[in-house]
């Protein structure tokens, strides 16, 4: 039986969307095993003066939990 976990994580990026996404998943991969997959559920970005400064997302990323090896009571 596998049994998956989804938690949120947030990222931002000076270039874009897809980089914002990448660096997120990417990070989030330093400290989280078995990511097998990210959905991203919302964008925004900052704005000043105009211009835009820098591309948030918002993520759940999905991963399998690792199997108990303690023995059954």
């Amino acid at each position: 039986m596998t049994i998956a976990r989804v938690t949120e994580v947030t990222a931002s990026s000076k270039k874009s969307f897809d980089d914002a996404i990448k660096q997120g998943v990417k990070r989030a991969n330093d400290t989280i095993d078995g990511i097998t997959s990210a959905w991203v559920a919302d964008q925004r970005v900052s704005v000043k003066n105009g211009a835009i400064t820098d591309y948030n997302v918002r993520m759940k990323i999905t991963f399998v939990l690792k199997v108990s090896r303690k023995k059954a009571r």
